[in-house]
């Protein structure tokens, strides 16, 4: 039987009173860490991250008393750069903390509009008044003039709504009142040509979490599509990014700041002020479940970005903060395991339209288009930008008819002159494109396999990903059979099961996964193997769900702890194509341009494969995940090359950018 459903209850805090605790004591310690020449930090930050914020403002009114000095400003004048912020940040009360962030966010010519979303959307009602409250009384202004005067539109009047701190308590549901606020959000926006504004700011500005969750749910089943989509397509700008994190933290607090903390930390950089403002905010209120949040979405610790991403004392404060590595625990919490459950389900029943980012042309005439490819490549040099143009606006049923009649009509090879004429990138890219998709998929299956070593990261990304046709077509096209290393995992025979899950059967393989997990068991890759490779994708999004459920563990993190090798590789790539096929693709994509130099094979290869099936979707987690578009990346990214390369990487560049802009306006 099941487990009882996350039974276990944890505090989400990581700092906490300290036992035995003595103001003057502490007070005294602090004093003598900044007496003299130097400071001792690591005095000051073991004391400080040890103890709630509480005891730190007895410590500062005894350090007073005791001292006739202000503890805060001594910290300033001793300490210097983020690891000063960091620790003076914990020393402000949390309403002192909140208002001295918004002050710096609204002062001078521009304004941080993301610190006025990430606080004002995330506070109750108690931390807005206290946060109008300590803003009144240390900087004597009125907060609701200073951020009308500092903001506009409906971004303003959404800030204001939540700077009355009015919404209705958690505990408050109307029940009569949830298909219908449901019903008024979509006619407010899908329902219409434009959107109602002011009909998204009441609700999401005024009724309870447990309500809106509610409302959420409904909303799904009328519009077919997820709150958050219709925003994203009905919103804009800094508007649209308010509300956003307005449902976001109704949904869950923890997921939301798990999100704020992994982009202020990705990429060349860190956003030191979020990273401060978060990790000083939510210590003694959810940090255990923001960390489970973070592993369960980005796969890696909290922990372990930290310690990638910062240096010294600042590091060592910020770790403390944090409280743990949570690579190294196997459950959830009980608000991550909640909102593991919830994310499955959510898979499973919202109905995604792939949209690619190439379609078929009209007007289509092969004739000409085979005539204006031959000429592109007659006489010396080559019109490189004229074959882009063509290949990449061409569906790939077209281009096979544009192959077929380039044959009849001038009878050549277009494929042996495209290989003559282009050269490194773009001829791979040009000529994947060309081929049909199964031909394709048999060549980069081949090159995957081809000399000494294997692309085992290609073989599980294409057969992972692949339908039985697909699969079956692909084997038709006389592939080797050389890998039979991953041939125990079944994928290549195209016989995953197909069709809707069968509850009963998925709460039986849950359990036997579950129980698989034991550490008696000795048959854990077997199990795992024999339902993760045949059932068919909605069936496992429902075993995956009731995992979590029976074992109160991450499925992903159970696969990256007791596995190894290409085998946890292909089970890993089968539970993220499960949960969200284009976000796999786009860590795959992410992964091929990140660092240094790029992995040309992965972008052409999934570039060219997706094209016509899922890009669109592809490219929206990809900017969802990194802030990014997709096509600045490629641009950015592919760039970063020295002199002696630029010029063979260009024109791939243009060819992959006009792949992905192709069908939609360009999102920078």
């Amino acid at each position: 039987m099941c487990k009882i459903f996350f039974s276990c209850c944890l505090d989400g805090c990581t700092i906490a009173d300290q036992p035995d605790f003595d103001a003057g004591s502490d007070a005294e310690a602090l004093y003598n860490a900044m007496k003299g020449f130097g400071s001792d930090r690591e005095a000051i930050l073991d004391l400080i991250t040890s103890r709630s914020n509480a005891q730190r403002q007895k410590i500062r009114a005894a350090y007073k008393s005791q001292y006739g000095k202000d503890l805060i400003d001594d910290l300033k004048y001793e300490l210097t750069g983020k690891f000063e912020r960091l620790i003076v940040g914990l020393m402000r009360t949390p309403a002192y903390h909140d208002a001295k962030e918004i002050k710096d966010a609204i002062k001078g010519a521009g304004t941080d509009e993301k610190c006025l979303i990430e606080i004002l959307a995330s506070r109750t009602n108690e931390q807005i008044h206290n946060l109008v409250a300590a803003y009144k009384d240390a900087y004597g202004r009125d907060l609701e003039e200073d951020v009308i005067g500092d903001t506009s539109g409906h971004f303003r009047k959404m800030l204001i709504v939540l700077l009355q701190g009015t919404r209705e308590e958690d505990d408050v549901v109307s029940e009569d009142l949830v298909e219908q606020d449901a019903q008024d959000l979509y006619d407010a926006g899908e329902a219409q040509w434009g959107t109602d504004e002011a009909k998204f700011i009441m609700l999401l500005g005024n009724r309870s979490v447990t309500h809106l969750q509610l409302v959420f749910d409904e909303y799904e089943k009328i519009a077919e599509k997820s709150i958050e989509d219709s925003i994203k397509s009905e919103l804009s700008g800094d508007f649209e990014r308010l509300m956003l994190a307005v449902v976001q933290c109704i949904r869950s607090k923890p997921m939301f700041f798990a999100k704020c903390l992994y982009k202020s930390m990705k990429g060349l950089g860190t956003a030191d002020n979020t990273l401060i403002r978060i990790m000083v905010s939510r210590s003694e209120t959810d940090m255990l479940d923001i960390r489970e949040c973070f592993r369960l979405r980005y796969e890696k610790s909290l922990y372990n970005m930290i310690q990638d991403d910062t240096s010294g004392e600042y590091k060592r404060t910020l770790l403390k903060l944090c409280g743990g590595d949570d690579d190294i625990a196997g459950e959830f919490f009980p608000e991550a395991a909640q909102i593991a459950y919830k994310m499955w389900e959510t898979s499973s029943m919202t109905k995604v339209q792939l949209r690619g980012t190439v379609r078929p042309y009209q007007n289509f005439d092969p004739a000409s288009d085979a005539k204006a490819l031959r000429k592109a490549m007659k006489g010396f040099g080559t019109d490189e930008d004229t074959i882009i143009d063509i290949v990449t606006q061409r569906s790939n049923a077209q281009r096979q008819e544009i192959r077929r009649i380039f044959k009849s009509l001038l009878g050549r090879d277009l494929m042996a002159d495209l290989k003559s004429e282009l050269s490194k990138n773009l001829e791979r890219l040009i000529l994947g494109l060309m081929m049909s998709p199964a031909e394709f998929d048999a060549k980069m299956m081949k090159k995957a396999m081809e000399g000494a070593g294997t692309d085992e990261h290609s073989l599980i990304e294409i057969l992972v990903t692949r339908s039985n046709q697909e699969i079956q077509e692909m084997f038709n096209n006389a592939l080797s059979s050389r890998w039979r290393h991953l041939s125990r995992l079944n994928i290549d025979k195209g016989a995953r099961e197909e069709g809707p899950a069968d509850m009963a059967r998925a709460l039986e393989d849950a359990q036997e996964l579950a129980d698989a997990c034991n550490s008696e068991s000795d048959d854990m890759e077997d199990k795992f193997m024999s339902i993760l490779c045949t059932r068919s994708f909605p069936h496992l999004r429902r075993v995956f769900q009731e995992f979590v459920r029976c074992s109160n563990k991450d499925i992903e993190q159970i696969i990256k702890k007791e596995m190894s090798g290409d085998f946890k590789n292909a089970m890993f790539a089968i539970v993220r194509s499960v949960k969200n096929q284009p976000s796999y693709f786009a860590d795959r994509l992410y992964k091929a341009m990140k660092g240094l130099g790029t992995d040309d094979r992965a972008l052409i290869r999934i570039m060219v494969s997706r094209s016509e099936i899922d890009l669109f979707n592809i490219r929206k987690e990809f900017k969802e995940t990194h802030e990014a578009s997709l096509h600045e990346f490629i641009q950015v990214e592919m760039l970063v090359v020295s002199c002696v390369f630029l010029l063979i990487h260009t024109a791939c560049i243009c060819a992959c950018v006009t792949l992905v802009r192709s069908d939609e306006k360009r999102v920078v």
